[in-house]
């Protein structure tokens, strides 16, 4: 986890509830597009599936299923 995660993790929960749910889902968008653009690149740069849903913690199918199209 980047410093910058464990910042922004670790000040979650001090807020109102729905503010906080609010920037929580925030991290998880910026999270997301981070992932897609990390697995297009290694797509890029050859890496096989098997390589990326083994860096994502996923099955080859699973990974290939939420990226494969992009």
């Amino acid at each position: 986890m980047s410093d910058s995660i464990r910042t922004a993790v670790g000040a979650i929960g001090d807020g109102e509830p729905i503010a906080e749910l609010r920037r929580i889902a925030e991290l998880h968008h910026a999270l997301a597009r981070a992932e897609a653009e990390q697995v297009r690149r290694a797509r890029t740069q050859g890496y096989a599936w098997i390589a990326i849903a083994g860096a994502l913690g996923v099955s080859k199918q699973a990974a290939h299923k939420k990226y494969g199209r992009q």
